[in-house]
């Protein structure tokens, strides 16, 4: 998996500690802060700098939030994928329900 070779390129030369997993967490601010820099200049909010972005550029933003995030759960859990996948389900069920068309 992705995330994984991404995790463990991060490892290397590293102790593992939780002052690595703090700076990943910190990192996903980081690339939060990206997201709303490409919306304000996709919409062109500041009139000094006008249009500097495309909404291209604000959904390769949230991608890359999606990643750093995927890898600071990884970070904290080995079983990261089924840590996820549990939660989305969770997530899933209690705002559309199991399928039946309505909310549980």
């Amino acid at each position: 998996m992705a995330v994984d070779a991404l995790h463990g390129w991060l490892e290397q030369g590293r102790e593992g500690d939780r002052a690595d997993l703090l700076l990943r967490l910190l990192k996903l601010q980081e690339e939060v802060g990206e997201v709303a820099q490409a919306a304000i200049g996709a919409i062109g909010q500041n009139p000094r700098k006008g249009v500097t972005h495309t909404w291209d550029d604000v959904g390769a933003e949230l991608c890359d939030v999606a990643i750093t995030a995927l890898v600071a759960l990884r970070s904290l859990t080995p079983d990261a994928p089924a840590v996820f996948a549990g939660h989305l389900e969770r997530v899933r069920t209690r705002s559309v329900g199991s399928g039946s068309g309505q909310a549980p």
